[in-house]
């Protein structure tokens, strides 16, 4: 991913955060291959180990925060109205929020990490209308326990690969 690299070389801290709250709310952005390079620049001194996990987990978390929203406020009527072109039936969708309100911080703790699928639950935690500290706290628990896994693997095999 050379636009990727371009990206934090050029602005760091800034574009990792920037790139993972994207990343959430559905733009195709790779974000564990992010954070394995991310874990990869902290082993050869680029980055900040610590300062890489932290920025990680803000920027999943801004954008788990934008979602939730967003679901809460606009989700019901356009899954009403666009759902169907998914494969989202009315009663699906009941179903699936039955789910979340039954299995809810479950659901989003089991979803963060299935890429594409955390990417959707944070949208229906909000359309369920999940209560926002219960959101809140599992949120910040899987995006730290997350941004640190994968910083931990990048850093861990970058020390013993080399790129030369």
């Amino acid at each position: 991913m050379p636009w990727m690299m371009e990206l934090i070389s050029h602005y760091g801290y800034l574009a990792i955060f920037a790139l993972l709250a994207l990343g959430i709310l559905g733009l195709p952005v790779p974000d564990e291959v992010l954070m394995l390079f991310v874990g990869y620049l902290s082993s050869i001194m680029v980055l900040n180990f610590t300062l890489s996990v932290l920025i990680g987990c803000i920027g999943s978390i801004t954008g788990m925060m934008i979602s939730y929203t967003i679901g809460l406020r606009l989700g019901q009527p356009v899954v009403n109205k666009y759902g169907k072109w998914i494969g989202l039936t009315p009663k699906r969708f009941i179903r699936v929020k039955g789910w979340f309100i039954r299995f809810g911080i479950w659901t989003v703790a089991f979803a963060y990490f299935i890429p594409g699928v955390r990417h959707v639950a944070s949208y229906i935690s909000g359309i369920s209308a999940m209560p926002f500290k219960k959101y809140v706290c599992i949120s910040v628990a899987c995006a730290l326990t997350w941004s640190l896994l994968f910083v931990s693997i990048g850093y861990f095999i970058g020390a013993k690969v080399s790129f030369s």
